[in-house]
């Protein structure tokens, strides 16, 4: 055999292992109950990923905190036209970094310590109009429920009835890209279009009694947080809070919206969603998607390592990569395999424009359902 025998030899072989895994994913069935338990994952996972560092956590929220406070004031230096949408990306980005800051923190995997947990969590998420109590509590009912029809609080899906008796407007609000990943502030005032509950009123039916307090708490911050913007309009100028403050926060709301619509929709084969007997933790955790975000990973804590989070919040986020390393070979063809991304997550506005197009209802009836597409809407227009 000649030296270019020995190069190109394996080629031929490793594509037909490539195109063999492939149909072997493409085959799979997603949706038949796991041949592991949640034990054996949790045992595969090493001690060291579940332990918590208060220091090393805080030392992530103060990088994220200097490199909001340094955009903003170098954009307010500059107040040039051509830097102005730089910052807002960047800005909008970092943003969305304090979000998975708080969100770390009212899973109690920012520290040990809860007082301190929702502190900052409070902290953060009033900063970026985010009523702290009130999305955590609702989010504990999404991973506790998730996969689940009827059950779920987080991009779940409307069954066929429910669909047809939608307004116009209620469907295009939720199934128009991009103007569905806008719609988060509207979600928080007035809860899904099946459930119709505030997280900002203590008595919604979101919460227990005991919680009340809580709610009301991260209300009044809320308020407190929106008081001191319209002070600043009025001292040192609308344009000013426009700029540096208004469109990062909109930019930091279509970044939560995307990265949790990506999480549960627009995989090559339908997410399976489940009711009544079929539905269990595990099988709901699997049917989450890990995604790359380029170099945001980094930047948003890891929280594209999804699947392993959702089946333990726990876990802190600078664990989560060496974590879903461990149980890899226990979920099998189970793990979706991300698509690799360049610098820029781009591919992932594709997927998504593809999940809205088909993405639409699941049937009133069955326990193991997957969405269906409704004919008369196409690209985001309703006939």
């Amino acid at each position: 055999m000649t030296a270019r025998d020995e190069t190109e030899g394996p080629k031929p072989q490793r594509i037909q292992k490539t195109e063999t895994k492939k149909k072997q994913a493409e085959n799979f069935d997603y949706s038949a109950p796991p041949p592991f338990t949640i034990g054996d994952l949790r045992a595969a996972i090493p001690k060291h990923c579940w332990e918590k560092s208060t220091w090393r956590s805080i030392s992530y929220l103060i990088r994220d905190l200097v490199v909001v406070c340094g955009l903003a004031a170098g954009a307010a230096y500059l107040d040039n036209w051509i830097f102005w949408p730089i910052y807002w990306f960047l800005q909008g980005t970092m943003f969305w970094a304090l979000f998975v800051v708080g969100h770390d923190c009212g899973h109690g995997s920012f520290s040990d310590n809860q007082s301190l947990n929702y502190f900052i969590g409070q902290l953060v998420h009033s900063f970026i109009l985010v009523p702290f109590h009130g999305w955590r509590i609702s989010h504990r009912t999404h991973h506790a429920n998730h996969g689940h029809v009827e059950k779920d609080e987080t991009w779940h899906p409307l069954n066929e009835s429910l669909y047809k008796e939608l307004k116009i407007t209620s469907r295009l609000a939720r199934l128009t890209f991009p103007l569905s990943l806008f719609m988060f502030p509207v979600y928080l005032w007035m809860g899904t279009p099946d459930k119709g509950a505030s997280h900002y009123h203590p008595e919604s039916p979101l919460f227990l009694p005991k919680e009340r307090n809580d709610v009301l708490t991260s209300t009044l911050c809320w308020f407190t947080m929106l008081a001191f913007l319209i002070n600043c309009c009025f001292s040192v100028g609308p344009m000013w809070v426009l700029k540096l403050y208004i469109v990062p926060y909109w930019l930091n709301v279509f970044w939560l919206a995307l990265v949790t619509y990506l999480h549960h929709h627009g995989y090559e084969k339908k997410v399976p969603w489940y009711r009544g007997k079929e539905w269990s933790y595990l099988r709901g955790g699997l049917s989450t998607i890990d995604r790359d975000y380029g170099w945001i990973n980094k930047v948003h804590h890891d929280i594209g390592t999804h699947v392993v989070h959702h089946l333990f919040p726990a876990i802190p986020h600078y664990h989560l990569v060496e974590a879903t390393e461990a149980i890899k070979p226990i979920l099998g063809s189970y793990y979706r395999v991300p698509e690799k991304s360049g610098p820029f997550p781009i591919h992932l506005m594709f997927t998504t424009m593809k999940s809205f197009s088909e993405d639409h209802f699941v049937s009133d009836k069955g326990e193991v359902v997957f969405y269906q597409t409704d004919p008369k809407y196409s690209a985001g227009k309703t006939e």
